[in-house]
């Protein structure tokens, strides 16, 4: 991952404004690819992680959780389906425009419904080391 606070400027953590610009996108535990923005170690977060997502054409992420966290996402492009809920059984689709909201420790899986154009999604999380909370989910077992 390539992420740099503002040019030229010196950094004081808890006193400046911090610009993120990706270059480079990141493998995530999920298998999607992410541009990580503001997390812990690019920002110095606290609390808080926001990233932008890429689902590709025909994709989808393996169906996990995030334990103890909560998730917020805005569709940017595309239409994505989320399969949720106890053995991934209930389903809702998104598009561009949509805000969704997952509690934490809801087991979800989205896939990109389009077989030809990528969909992309910011996603915000109330975790600064946005990945330390994934949990793989197998939907033909049971939670523990």
């Amino acid at each position: 991952m390539s992420a740099q606070p503002t040019p030229g400027a010196e950094c004081r953590p808890g006193l400046d404004i911090v610009t993120v610009r990706p270059t480079d996108a990141v493998m995530t535990m999920q298998r999607l690819p992410y541009f990580v923005g503001v997390s812990g170690q690019t920002t110095g977060a606290l609390a808080i992680s926001m990233n932008l997502v890429v689902i590709p054409a025909g994709g989808a992420a393996e169906p996990h959780y995030h334990r103890g966290y909560e998730t917020a996402i805005y569709i940017l492009k595309g239409r994505v389906l989320t399969k949720y809920g106890d053995g991934l059984k209930r389903e809702v689709v998104n598009e561009e425009g949509d805000f969704l909201f997952i509690p934490p420790g809801l087991p979800h899986q989205p896939v990109n419904l389009s077989a030809t154009e990528t969909a992309l999604a910011i996603v915000a999380r109330n975790d600064p080391a946005e990945q330390e909370s994934v949990v793989k989910y197998d939907p033909g077992t049971a939670r523990t």
